[in-house]
């Protein structure tokens, strides 16, 4: 059987293989078969004759060896050319980045940056109306020359505010929060979520925020003149605070009320408001602020909102039952204007063990004609129409009142303050160089 076999693979063993003529030659590759006509011929004539002058030509091998070269130098050849003219393309037309991607990425990571803001509503797009401004970190610190002492503001309860200037000269105000805490941390974002949304001339302007760690930042535009407490009670006494400059800051935060009462949707009411969270600029323009506190009317039950606010100007209805209204922000209204109006606190110590409001020790005499005078500021005293006084009077008054139903609307309040102030400060009433000119006949409302 083995000898059957040997004979009929015989003749297969005799035929040559003519592309491993050589070892060492590179044809031994089968990617590389021989093209020659004299390759090919044995294929159909298996003689030993012609077997024996084949193997006999030296310059068989030397010919594939060199179209193998032929072959392999064109591939190189193309593969460098087509590398080249790609790195050409790419070098001269480079692709031009995508402006939507790059927006994109700052906002992701402005929320990277503090997961916290991603609560926010109003972050959507950074650097337009509606948004939220990122200032890193180090600017912050730089700009406060590292919280330097000498350039705090003002304190508060989490916290201090600092006077700061930015690498473009501008100068900012910077509060600094505390939030170790759940209280401290709804405040930062209450604030950053509400001014982010609101644009008023009587409301104070959100630069931006930042966050390193525990702590916030919040970043205003700076007021000059600090707040009105300061200016009122601080060393001055409010002698750089005439009676119409008092009507004109009375006047400013009524239309910031009136623009959070009425023209927010849903409508704000600030729940916080004293003298100290009204700030004054260069030209004493007053604006509000301090809106950690704040709330939307309708956004949850008023009634279930925790107690906040401050002694001697938190509303009767609110400290006793909870009532919380846009009447709440009318009575601490009344008490600011009552501060304007007699240049005391709010709240004064009578005794090491007891206290008076203001509301409580002015109420008797407010609306008695002949001891009205007597409880003026003495730095306004003699500069105000008699009338005019005690039409100021007769509005705090009803700010003040104990039964919230009993107080006016601050829109009511506007217009009653608009013909006490002067043209040039932004009411109706003229004003000639040595009194007032044909005050009934120009006192109209608008």
């Amino acid at each position: 059987m083995k000898m059957k076999l040997l004979l009929m693979l015989l003749p297969f063993l005799q035929q040559p293989i003519w592309v491993s003529a050589s070892p060492d030659s590179p044809l031994s590759s089968p990617q590389f078969p021989s093209i020659s006509p004299t390759s090919i011929m044995p294929a159909f004539s298996p003689t030993p004759g012609m077997q024996a002058g084949n193997e006999q030509n030296p310059t068989d091998s030397h010919k594939k060896m060199v179209i193998v070269v032929l072959v392999a130098s064109t591939a190189l050849g193309v593969v460098i050319l087509s590398l080249s003219c790609l790195w050409f393309h790419y070098s001269k037309y480079p692709s031009k980045p995508n402006t939507n991607n790059a927006q994109s990425s700052d906002a992701e990571k402005a929320l990277a940056l503090a997961p916290c803001l991603s609560k926010f509503s109003s972050l959507k797009v950074i650097g337009k109306k509606g948004s939220v401004v990122i200032i890193d970190y180090k600017k912050i610190e730089k700009a406060t020359n590292n919280f330097l002492e000498c350039n705090i503001l003002g304190e508060g309860g989490f916290g201090c505010v600092y006077k700061a200037q930015l690498d473009d000269d501008m100068e900012v105000a910077v509060k600094k929060l505390h939030c170790q805490n759940e209280n401290a941390e709804r405040e930062f974002e209450n604030e950053v979520d509400l001014l982010s949304k609101i644009q008023h001339p009587n409301i104070i302007s959100l630069l931006g925020c930042s966050i390193n760690g525990d702590t916030r930042f919040i970043v205003y535009e700076l007021m000059q003149n600090g707040s009105l407490e300061t200016q009122l009670h601080g060393p001055s006494h409010g002698s750089a605070l005439t009676w119409h400059m008092r009507m004109k800051i009375s006047l400013d935060i009524a239309r910031g009320l009136e623009y959070l009462h009425e023209n927010c949707n849903p409508p704000v009411i600030h729940r916080d408001l004293k003298s100290s969270n009204i700030l004054l600029d260069a030209n004493f323009n007053a604006k509000l602020c301090d809106f950690g506190l704040a709330i939307t009317d309708g956004s949850q039950e008023k009634n279930n909102i925790k107690l906040s606010g401050t002694l001697g100007y938190v509303a009767p209805e609110y400290l006793l039952d909870g009532n919380l209204t846009d009447k709440s922000d009318v009575y601490g209204f009344g008490v600011v204007l009552l501060e304007l109006l007699l240049g005391r606190k709010a709240v004064e110590k009578v005794s090491s063990a007891q206290c008076q409001s203001i509301v409580t020790w002015a109420m008797p005499q407010l609306t008695d004609r002949s001891k009205l005078p007597n409880i003026v500021d003495p730095v306004i005293k003699n500069s105000m129409d008699q009338k005019h006084l005690y039409q100021v009077a007769a509005v705090a008054v009803l700010c003040v009142q104990a039964e919230p139903s009993y107080r006016p609307l601050i829109t009511d309040v506007l217009h009653s303050l608009i013909p006490l102030v002067p043209v040039d400060l932004g009411g109706t009433l003229r004003v000639a160089e040595h009194g007032i000119v044909n005050d009934d006949a120009t006192c109209q409302q608008t």
